[in-house]
């Protein structure tokens, strides 16, 4: 006979239910710890098959890391706030259409190792839209990487004084989404045009 909670309390004498936490915890599973019992109970109730029920559970543990994952590399891109695609007024920006936003909602300029520009005049929302398409990519699954043209410049000028200009390249190749914000605002010296030629070469002779 079994519980509501899924503990076998007469035949075999197994504490079921004990075994779950044990089990979800030596997966480091807590999602599916949280569910399992509830969805054992709808599972019941609705007559379930073992199949429907594991696949109910597995998903619930895939999702919340999925979850997780999106935190994750959302705090790692740095963006400078957290701003949707969502959110973007285009009553008030009309100029933006929303057909091409929602096009490039679709992330296919990431699998096509594709550029995106905005362009126009202060207000007009190009660090909200990039930062709504940055957070959707990383909720897609993509690594990014989010920073002013005198931020990028900054990090670049530390890793040639460092010695490793051609490591920190290497990195930043690898990330998928590179979001430069507030290019042409302040004029580069020189060297930090040099380098920031170098950044942005590199991405593109990378093999597509």
């Amino acid at each position: 006979m079994s519980t509501k909670n899924g503990t076998n309390q007469a035949g075999t004498g197994r504490d079921v239910g004990s075994e779950l936490i044990y089990l979800t915890k030596a997966l480091k599973a807590p999602a599916l710890r949280d569910a399992a019992a509830r969805l054992a109970e709808r599972a019941r109730d609705e007559g379930w098959s073992h199949e429907e029920y594991l696949a109910a559970c597995l998903q619930r543990e895939v999702a919340a890391r999925d979850s997780h994952g999106a935190e994750g590399r959302i705090r790692a891109a740095r963006f400078p706030s957290r701003k949707s695609l969502e959110d973007f007024d285009f009553d008030h920006q009309q100029s933006v259409k929303r057909e091409v936003i929602a096009h490039l909602g679709t992330l296919d300029f990431v699998a096509g190792k594709e550029n995106v520009i905005f362009l126009g005049p202060l207000g007009t929302g190009k660090t909200h839209l990039a930062t709504g398409l940055g957070i959707r990519a990383c909720q897609a699954g993509h690594r990014v990487a989010f920073g002013t043209a005198a931020q990028w410049v900054t990090r670049l000028a530390e890793a040639h004084q460092a010695g490793h200009l051609s490591d920190e390249l290497t990195r930043l190749g690898r990330i998928p989404l590179i979001a430069v914000d507030e290019v042409g605002y302040i004029p580069f010296e020189p060297e930090a045009a040099n380098l920031f030629f170098q950044f942005i070469s590199g991405r593109y002779e990378r093999p597509r």
